[in-house]
């Protein structure tokens, strides 16, 4: 059979080519009922575009980045399957782009890629989103880009924040209620916000209950799983070990349920664990673990949602796009009332 084209699509749905091509490109101009219309065609007719023609008609690649520099594969799977949610629906390719937070040239190796792919916008992750030289680099480049952080670093258009600060005092919160006053923190790497906004916000939580974290009790990891490990066994092996640890992410928390069973402390019995993320880890870990849950994918699909728009030079939609998220408390089996 013959391969439809746009011309099939704009005569059948009895519209211009044009706005068929509004539709394939997510503008807003063109009317609900119109595009419900124009939509239904494409599916019936099975209808692909093709990306290189398009992108020669309007100048643009249609193809999008993700540059990133984190360990946590399900963190990076969750980010993806939310980008390429509004990828697929109109038309726009990702390409990704791992990279080294503490490499001097970062800049300017992400200005290449961006240059080599002839990418039409970019997507940031933390922690390499909350770098300015690069932010600042993006936008003299005049491409379109939007970051994902736990602090508003940016312009609503150009952010989509998790307010990780509100969730971990809601977990320091839930620990007291729990009776818990031994309470020790595993940090993530000081020199990222998210480490700081999540440590903060534990620290304020726990002071409504009168309760001080000692600083003896409050180790920096690195958000990976081995770390978790290291960073438990300075906790548990101490004189005195505390009746519960709120790890940074849930990779540490994972590494403290370990060390918690080599050592023959029941968990949640005699000791609590919580992280933060809820990525598939939470819930198959024994005990399953409470955490935060952070919509990594929503917050990805709200970046793509924005970016698009501002490569539509809707600006002004961009900016109306959700630019906060709030975290959510989920208790699982690792945590329970200090007995």
């Amino acid at each position: 059979m013959k391969q439809a084209t746009i011309n099939d699509v704009a005569r059948i749905a009895g519209v211009s080519k044009r706005t068929v091509s509004r539709v394939l490109n997510g503008s807003l101009s063109v009317g609900e009922n119109t595009r419900t219309k124009i939509q239904n065609v494409i599916n019936d007719l099975k209808y692909s575009p093709n990306t290189q023609a398009r992108g020669l008609a309007s100048s643009r690649s249609y193809l999008l980045g993700l540059i990133y520099d984190n360990p946590d594969a399900l963190y990076l799977d969750d980010v993806q399957r939310g980008v390429l949610e509004v990828c697929s629906n109109l038309g726009y390719e990702l390409v990704v782009h791992p990279c080294r937070y503490k490499s001097e040239t970062l800049v300017q190796d992400c200005l290449r890629f961006i240059s080599r792919s002839k990418l039409d916008g970019i997507i940031v992750l933390p922690p390499v989103s909350e770098l300015e030289d690069l932010a600042q680099a993006l936008r003299d480049s005049g491409r379109a880009y939007v970051r994902l952080s736990s602090v508003a670093l940016d312009d609503a258009k150009h952010i989509v924040v998790s307010d990780d600060r509100a969730a971990s005092a809601e977990m320091a919160r839930y620990f007291a209620q729990l009776g818990h006053e031994h309470i020790a923190f595993i940090t993530g790497p000081q020199a990222y916000k998210s480490s700081i906004e999540r440590m903060e916000g534990f620290k304020l939580g726990l002071s409504a209950y009168g309760i001080k974290l000692r600083s003896d009790w409050i180790v920096e990891g690195n958000n990976s799983y081995e770390k978790g490990i290291e960073c438990a066994r300075q906790l548990l092996l101490a004189s005195e070990r505390p009746t519960a640890i709120y790890a940074n992410n849930d990779q540490m928390a994972a590494g403290v349920l370990k060390v918690a069973h080599e050592l023959g402390i029941q968990v949640p019995q005699q000791l609590s664990v919580a992280g933060f993320d809820d990525n598939m880890l939470a819930s198959r870990v024994i005990p399953s673990l409470t955490t935060i849950r952070r919509p990594v994918r929503q917050m990805a699909l709200l970046a793509t949602t924005k970016m698009i728009m501002s490569i539509e030079n809707n600006d002004k939609g961009a900016e109306n796009v959700a630019a906060k998220v709030a975290p959510t408390l989920v208790v699982r089996e690792s945590t329970a009332k200090l007995t």
